[in-house]
């Protein structure tokens, strides 16, 4: 029997009306405010029916061909196609797939390279690094010596002679690069220099720019980390969840980390909807994505300027834009509170060399619903003018809805 979509929306409304209408609230709020929190985006209908599969009733521990529950045979295809696509599309010799986020993913690369107690060198939080970084709320913080490096103070840059400095000092384990509110590419042959120089693995945590990398629009960290820890949606448009890359070499540490040691069972659909999204980002399609993503944070950031606000380094190369808007009079919670009365939705971060928070937003999910560069002239004049109070939240949300009307998520 054929079950389609509006089968199975009728099947919940009947079963479950309370959660249906949660679902049917949530699509409603995503169609019609603007989205630009930089980690988010919109999948595409495929990837949407791949989660929503039977693979979703498949236990499958282990990994293809060999696994602790019977009747994988099927399941084993799913895998085995996103891990060959991830490989092609990335330029890896190996990938592990299973990660359930891009968390789990960085914890499984330092269970198979560190031992609790060794020194890792890391960007530091208040520059950007993520939890997984060192913060002492996780366990990064609490199992291993994180050692922090910065930016620049003046140009918001990374300052590669500090971390070669600190490198030298510290004699880590491992070097992380990589960031959450960093809009800049990131030097991965200039950490892998001083990674060797130090004798200490290079992770890099791409789970921003992965998707960039993917269409072509960012450099490629694989030929030059030891692992490489990413997440599966964001840019990438796929479902959420992580992805391990990586040499041979290394292939048999990173999958006995991810399991048995730090996960149980695969979540199958997830695994067969990152593999829709592989076959996606392989499409010269996506790298019209990409690059238009791009070029609208860069007209983003240019508009933001222009209305007063502080960009960090002076714009961005990536989809990523963090921004101080205190020259308009608040500051980062301030303002996202405003913005988010009138329909916007984004995030602060905190900004480095200083108390302060700023905004940090990025243009995935605005450029999947077919925003341009015009557009993000819009949305920057709409923000400041919201930030500053000239305009009110419900001539905001009347131009945002108007917005999101000409470029719905979902057409139809």
């Amino acid at each position: 029997m054929t079950v389609t979509p509006a089968q199975e929306t009728d099947a919940l409304r009947r079963q479950d009306p309370e959660l249906a209408d949660v679902l049917f609230g949530e699509l409603a709020r995503q169609s019609t405010t603007l989205q630009l929190i930089a980690a988010e985006n919109f999948t595409s209908p495929a990837v949407l029916a791949a989660l929503g599969s039977p693979l979703a009733n498949k236990y499958a521990e282990g990994y293809p061909g060999n696994r602790y529950h019977g009747g994988c045979e099927i399941v084993d295809v799913a895998e085995r196609l996103a891990v060959d696509r991830a490989r092609a599309l990335f330029g890896a010799g190996h990938a592990n797939v299973q990660p359930h986020s891009g968390s789990s993913a960085v914890l499984a690369a330092y269970a198979a390279l560190l031992r609790p107690g060794d020194t890792v060198l890391a960007l530091g939080l208040p520059h950007g690094g993520h939890l997984t970084h060192g913060s002492p709320a996780n366990f990064s913080g609490r199992w291993f010596d994180f050692v922090g490096y910065g930016v620049d103070a003046e140009t918001g840059l990374i300052d590669y002679e500090q971390v070669r400095a600190l490198a030298r000092a510290h004699h880590p384990k491992a070097i992380v690069c990589g960031s959450i509110a960093y809009p800049r590419h990131i030097d991965y042959a200039h950490f892998r220099a001083i990674a060797d120089e130090a004798g200490a693995y290079l992770i890099a945590d791409a789970a921003h720019p992965m998707g960039l990398v993917a269409g072509g629009a960012a450099p490629n960290p694989v030929p030059y980390a030891d692992i490489v820890c990413a997440t599966t949606h964001k840019v990438l448009r796929g479902p959420r969840g992580g992805m391990l890359l990586c040499g041979q070499e290394l292939a048999e540490r990173v999958d006995r980390a991810v399991f048995p040691f730090t996960q149980g069972g695969a979540q199958m659909h997830t695994i067969a909807a990152k593999a829709v999204a592989f076959g996606e980002a392989s499409t010269p399609e996506f790298s019209v994505y990409a690059h238009q993503v791009v070029a609208n944070a860069k007209a983003l950031a240019a508009g933001l300027a222009a209305e007063g606000l502080v960009v960090t380094t002076g714009g961005t190369d990536t989809h990523l834009i963090t921004a101080d808007p205190a020259p308009l009079g608040v500051d980062g919670r301030d303002a996202r509170g405003r913005l988010a009365a009138a329909g916007v939705v984004l995030d602060c971060c905190a900004l480095p060399h200083g108390d302060t928070r700023g905004l940090r937003l990025g243009t995935a999910a605005v450029t999947t619903q077919g925003m341009g560069e015009a557009e993000m002239g819009r949305v920057a004049v709409l923000l400041a003018g919201v930030v500053r109070d000239e305009v009110d939240s419900r001539t905001a949300r009347e131009e945002v809805r108007r917005l999101t009307a000409d470029f719905p998520p979902y057409p139809g």
